[in-house]
């Protein structure tokens, strides 16, 4: 096996020209194998293999600098940088991570997660390397969705400013900026290389130059007019208007020709933009056929595409799909904004049912948030579909654009508290700390699927900002019988008991039952509420609480800095009672990827933890 050479950084290099399709074939057999096991993101990865290997063969690594942009689609760069027995651990707790780590190798120099970062973050490795006087390459990869982010076109703005060398690759995959015109294309791209196309237009502005009287002049026409026939026919003029040069689009399955293009490239003095098309998914039918699915996957058969463990309870994001599409069809001023996740948030079934009320914005969640501030201006309902973790980018404009002009905007914020294998830049768990300081939000969370329902159709008739997270995974289905009306700020009390009040806030109600049942073994009288709303807080059932108990534990899958029992023990203190709070948090870190289950346990947020913190404080009283 070809592959079995690739053991440490630039070993691909030693290869001859007709092993590396062969490489290429068994790198796409190695991580379907590895990803059936572990899951991951499969259809991505699949399409950069030979983008990725044309890279490695024309830049020196790890002086060379790559800087993937999201970063979930670096296995093949992991591969071929001497990572492959780190693959039986990807994404799992203590294993290799599922995107570029610069801790993990000096081949990763920038860690990335989020969308639309690579052009910022390449551009910034390029001035650093003029004001020091080095000398290496910067490549920025980025694919054609994370151009509809804001941060790349900022990015692209001061790009055009550089004076030296840097390489932008568009990794387009089927959400084409520009359209492939064919042999037209073709024959553009040929030409328009660094030998070719800017040796030509630098000779043609220098001969007009030298024309007396008239030559300047013909120049500046030339750059006012720019044919609008010309910017229709030659790709990425765009670009070149921008002061980016425009190489492409280049076959993205073609080494040869990309390593051609790439050497062109380094040769131009200032930011060049290399296209390439790729196809995701390429070479494993099932993920060719639905990308999406294969996006980001759960271990599946091979054989089938299927997933190993078929879901047989309905998640969060089904229940959600439910509500909102019953929604749609009670009221016609309801509206859905997602930033590119409908599948992932679930609203498929509304895009599907109302098109016209359906926006998918792309990879641009401050767009999301003001336009959605704007429809509410206008008199209509929208909910804001989001993952809590991307819902960070719009910090400015859900404080500036939606609360204090006070509009009703639902966030419905998915993905919140701990979501697993994706790591740092994926945890929602930071949400309630950055959304409870904002004047006229009101932030819920549900105990189970019934009561994420509730308050939908809650939140849809509120007349000011509300955001409801709920987590990642399989809807809770315990505590049926509890199901009081959501009532503005106020919390449900499920057992009233005395000696300890656990007040559990969202996802941490199903924790906070099985606390309690370990507790009422050792004969502990345990009262068990419902916070239901982290801001406002319930202050009545707080002073009542605090009268009738020893200790009081708060539960949230948050942070500590910021969140819901901070607020709790700073209204209790000022109240000036003497219970005890005991705060049950994520302490001021970054969780890493891993089990959700392993990660609770991490950072002590499981029961067995919760419990033993619980019997340690009280004994102390």
């Amino acid at each position: 096996m070809v592959l079995e050479k690739i053991n440490q950084v630039n070993d691909i290099k030693k290869l001859e020209p007709q092993e590396l399709p062969i490489l290429a074939d068994e790198i796409r057999n190695f991580l379907i194998r590895k990803i059936s096991v572990t899951g991951g993101h499969l259809a991505s990865n699949l399409g950069v293999v030979e983008l990725t290997m044309a890279m490695h063969l024309a830049f020196d690594l790890p002086k060379d600098k790559i800087i993937w942009d999201v970063g979930h689609q670096s296995y093949t760069h992991k591969l071929l940088t001497g990572r492959k027995e780190g693959f039986d651990g990807l994404r799992k707790y203590g294993g290799m991570s599922g995107f570029p780590k610069r801790a993990e190798s000096a081949c990763d120099c920038f860690d990335t997660g989020h969308s639309s970062t690579s052009i910022s973050a390449g551009l910034g490795y390029a001035m650093a390397r003029e004001i020091s006087g080095e000398d290496y390459k910067v490549i920025s990869v980025i694919g054609d969705g994370a151009l509809t982010g804001g941060m790349a076109y900022e990015a692209l703005n001061n790009a055009s400013k550089l004076k030296s060398n840097f390489i932008i690759v568009l990794n387009d995959n089927n959400m084409s900026i520009s359209e492939n015109v064919g042999g037209m294309s073709k024959y553009l791209s040929s030409i328009r290389t660094a030998s070719a196309y800017q040796d030509l237009k630098n000779g043609v502005i220098d001969s007009l130059s030298r024309i007396p009287v008239y030559g300047e002049k013909i120049i500046r026409n030339i750059h006012k007019t720019k044919s609008s026939i010309k910017q229709l026919v030659i790709p990425g003029m765009y670009f070149e208007n921008m002061g980016i040069v425009y190489l492409g689009p280049v076959d993205g399955h073609d080494i040869s020709a990309m390593i051609r293009t790439f050497h062109e490239a380094s040769k131009i003095e200032g930011a060049v933009l290399v296209h390439v098309i790729t196809k995701k998914g390429k070479g494993y039918v099932p993920a060719e056929r639905h990308p999406a699915r294969f996006h980001g996957t759960e271990p599946f058969d091979i054989e089938t595409g299927l997933p190993l463990k078929p879901r047989v309870k309905a998640n969060y994001q089904d229940i959600f799909s439910t509500v909102m599409r019953k929604l749609g069809d009670r009221d016609p001023k309801v509206v859905a904004i997602t930033a590119a996740m409908a599948d992932g948030t679930g609203l498929k079934r509304f895009r599907n049912m109302f098109p016209e009320r359906f926006f998918d914005v792309g990879i641009a969640e401050e767009h999301a948030v003001t336009f959605a501030a704007g429809l509410a201006a206008a008199g209509l309902k929208p909910i804001v579909a989001v993952y809590s973790s991307f819902l960070q980018r719009a910090y400015d404009q859900i404080l500036h654009d939606v609360c204090i002009q006070n509009l009703p905007v639902v966030f419905a914020i998915d993905r919140a508290g701990l979501v697993g294998s994706d790591g740092e830049t994926h945890q929602g768990i930071f949400d309630i700390s950055y959304l409870s300081g904002m004047p006229n939000m009101t932030l819920a969370a549900p105990k189970n699927k019934w009561e994420l329902s509730d308050m939908i159709k809650f939140a849809v008739k509120f007349e000011t900002p509300i955001a409801i997270r709920y987590p990642r995974g399989e809807a809770y289905d315990g505590l049926k019988e509890f199901r009081a009306p959501i009532v503005f700020g106020k919390s449900e009390i499920i057992y009233d008991e005395c000696d300890i009040a656990l007040i559990a806030y969202g996802s941490m109600v199903k924790t906070a039952v099985e606390v309690r049942e370990r507790l009422k073994a050792l004969d502990y009288h345990c009262s068990l509420i419902n916070a239901r709303f982290a801001k406002p807080l319930d202050e009545e059932m707080l002073r009542q609480a605090a009268k009738e108990h020893k200790l009081i534990v708060t539960l949230e899958e948050n942070v500590l800095s910021g969140g819901f029992g901070e607020h709790v023990t700073e209204y209790l203190s000022a109240c000036h009672v003497g219970v005890p709070v005991l705060n049950i948090a994520i302490s001021d870190e970054y969780v890493e990827h891993g089990n959700v289950d392993i990660l609770r346990q991490e950072v002590g947020i499981d029961a067995d933890s919760i419990y033993k913190k619980i019997i340690a404080e009280f004994i102390g009283l």
